[in-house]
């Protein structure tokens, strides 16, 4: 069985908030995608690791 290390999430809502406080607790590293609108949105902070939305970085 697969373990999920890392989680990508491609959302700036309430529902990204909880997904990274959930992936928090199981101990799985999240990344937030946003784009230039949302540089100061609140998800951005919850996430381990950040990557603007305009560049698709391979092997993230």
């Amino acid at each position: 069985m697969k373990i999920i290390s890392k989680l990508l999430v491609v959302n700036s809502g309430e529902i990204a908030i909880r997904i990274f406080r959930a992936a928090a607790e199981l101990k799985i590293k999240t990344i937030a995608i946003y784009t230039f609108d949302d540089r100061y949105s609140f998800h951005k902070c919850k996430a381990d690791k950040m990557v603007s939305g305009c560049f698709w970085i391979k092997g993230i």
